[in-house]
């Protein structure tokens, strides 16, 4: 089944408390591959196999139709610093 960008970053969004997404369906159009910049206060201390399991296990169902999912999870102050 394929998943829609919208779809993905409502669910991002709301389960992980997110202040910022930017994602991209890598895949023309079919819904299988995406790439995705998630930033949440729920990152902080966290290192970054933790941040990348948080967001596996919120699309956990999605994933098993997804063939490639590339995310990169950054804390506000992070996003805050990269945005310089």
């Amino acid at each position: 089944m394929p998943y829609n960008l919208e779809f993905l970053q409502e669910k991002l969004k709301k389960e992980l408390e997110a202040t910022h997404i930017d994602m991209e369906d890598m895949s023309d159009g079919c819904g299988a591959k995406f790439r995705c910049l998630i930033v949440s206060k729920k990152f902080e201390g966290k290192p970054l196999l933790d941040r990348h399991r948080m967001v596996n296990s919120v699309i956990a169902e999605e994933l098993k139709d997804i063939h490639a999912f590339t995310q990169k999870t950054l804390t506000p102050e992070q996003w805050e610093k990269e945005k310089s």
